[in-house]
């Protein structure tokens, strides 16, 4: 979000108007509304996002009460600029309606670019676009001047990848300062688990081809019945007066012809050189090639990181493999076996690894032999305590041996 963002969305701005004939459909002072509020539309950007401000309470969110707080900023800033220094005031010469009705306009434009408004937007359109009346000025300027700050991914691949880019270098620069703070990552702030691919794709898919088809359907609603309207008059273009919404009915007595329209207007300008199936195919073309770079880059990124996943996971069984060698040649039940036998040969007590005589867990009460070690005599149970094992297996030779008999 710099001058270079600025350029180019007032840039896209005078082209969409040109390209789609839209300009006709507007006053002089409305064009000007549309291409100060592009130029204007994020200045003294702060390269991170509302929901950063509000999080951590900062001035512009305690100002603007944490409602489109940078975009409240933006149109606040241009004009506070505007109004303390004479030169660079370029309204000055405005008459006071004049100054109203464009400041009224810039106001909704720039709030309009609030991405938290993105849904509802389009949705309203999509509701206008299904009425008879005409279609509310102000509401298209805004859709027009959103669709501009969004429109890289209708462009060419190099252009929208430079912008992709630099985007996320600023979003990962927040995730950074989010990170310094303890808050959670913002959603495609951090530099480490981003899918920036992915994130393109969604983007085109959700976002923006949404935006450019309703954008699209709107300038046919407004622009149609002004190119037959030029196509009976013989006049190639008209500038209309009224800030209300215009129907698709008005005759012609609200419509004069532009200035300069038949010696200086080239040919983009002409409403009667306006295809409106060109721009649309157009825009899906560079949109469906991007997406197809985005998809073969997400397959390689998908690789990569199969790979990647693969190559640690066999580092971490390798580093593994001494430990269960080392673990199954010191196997405990052998080497408590292999204790016990050399205890019994030497009477002496069996001692753990670590050189320390262990302590029964139990004293046996006085008479009696633990279970678990009789008393030994040369490694043999002692025939002054018989174990009871032993009288049973006695007892079961001699019945055998009277069977036998």
């Amino acid at each position: 979000h710099n001058l270079i963002h600025a350029a180019d969305v007032t840039q896209t701005v005078h082209y969409l108007l040109l390209k789609t004939g839209m300009v006709h459909w507007l006053t002089e002072l409305e064009i000007f509304a549309m291409i100060f509020a592009a130029a204007v539309h994020d200045y003294e950007h702060t390269g991170t996002t509302n929901n950063f401000h509000i999080q951590t309470r900062s001035d512009t969110a305690i100002l603007y009460n944490d409602r489109s707080v940078l975009e409240s900023h933006h149109v606040s800033a241009a004009y506070r600029l505007l109004q303390d220094d004479d030169e660079m005031n370029i309204l000055y010469n405005l008459s006071k309606d004049d100054w109203r009705e464009l400041r009224a306009l810039v106001i909704e434009m720039v709030l309009a670019t609030d991405m938290s408004c993105h849904f509802q937007q389009v949705k309203a359109m999509k509701n206008y676009l299904q009425q008879p009346e005409g279609i509310d000025k102000p509401k298209a300027l805004s859709l027009l001047l959103h669709t501009a700050d969004i429109s890289h991914p209708a462009k060419s691949f190099d252009l929208h990848h430079r912008w992709t880019t630099s985007l996320l270098e600023e979003f990962f620069r927040q995730g950074d300062k989010e990170a310094e703070l303890g808050l959670p990552f913002s959603p495609l702030c951090d530099r480490k688990s981003t899918l920036v691919a992915q994130s393109q794709i969604g983007f085109i898919d959700f976002i923006v081809v949404p935006t450019f088809t309703v954008l699209t359907d709107m300038m046919e609603r407004i622009v149609t019945p002004l190119i037959d309207e030029a196509s009976h008059s013989g006049l190639s273009s008209f500038r209309r007066s009224s800030l209300n919404s215009i129907s698709s009915d008005e005759t012609k007595r609200h419509s004069v012809k532009s200035v300069g329209s038949d010696s200086s207007s080239s040919g983009q300008s002409s409403l009667l050189t306006v295809d409106m199936k060109n721009f649309k195919a157009l825009w899906n073309e560079e949109v469906y090639q991007n997406r197809e770079r985005w998809k073969s880059q997400a397959a390689k990124e998908s690789e990569e990181r199969a790979k990647k996943e693969a190559e640690e996971q066999a580092q971490q069984e390798e580093a593994m493999e001494p430990q269960e060698i080392h673990t199954a040649s010191e196997d405990p039940e052998q080497k408590e076996d292999k204790s016990d036998g050399e205890a019994s040969e030497s009477g002496e007590v069996s001692r753990p690894p670590d050189g320390n005589p262990e302590e029964p867990e139990e004293e046996a009460p006085p008479g009696h032999t633990m279970q678990h070690s009789p008393p030994l005599h040369n490694g043999e149970l002692s025939e002054e305590i018989e174990s009871p094992d032993r009288e049973q297996n006695k007892n079961k030779e001699i019945k055998a041996e009277e069977v036998m008999e």
